[in-house]
């Protein structure tokens, strides 16, 4: 598992995401006096070299290979290992797509669960 490595100070102040998850990615710590900066004791660790994850895991999701589906043809060749990525596609094509992927049994990312019932 990767480390998650968050912006300093997000917890201090609202705009910089204190309850919005998506202003909490990193930002490299450039103050003079920033402690995070100078690797102090006691403060949140900054990315540097050993904290890469390793080249097997590079593009899984949840450990698994995704697979951008356009279509039905898409989907002849795909096994569990695989989790899908709907493209750029109509609601028509989508809700087919949708149901053979539930009769496969295979994860689709990019979708929240309450659209695919």
């Amino acid at each position: 598992m990767v480390k998650k490595f968050i912006r300093s100070d997000y917890m201090r102040f609202s705009k910089l995401g204190k309850k919005r998850k998506s202003l909490q990615k990193w930002r490299k710590p450039k103050g003079r006096d920033n402690k995070i900066r100078e690797k102090r004791f006691g403060y949140p660790t900054s990315p540097s070299v050993g904290h890469k994850s390793s080249k097997k895991e590079y593009g899984k999701i949840e450990g698994k290979m995704p697979v951008i589906v356009r279509n039905l043809k898409d989907m002849k060749n795909l096994d569990s290992n695989n989790v899908l990525i709907l493209g750029k596609i109509g609601s028509k094509k989508k809700i087919d797509i949708i149901k053979k992927a539930i009769e496969m049994k295979l994860k689709i990312v990019n979708m929240v669960e309450e659209k695919k019932k």
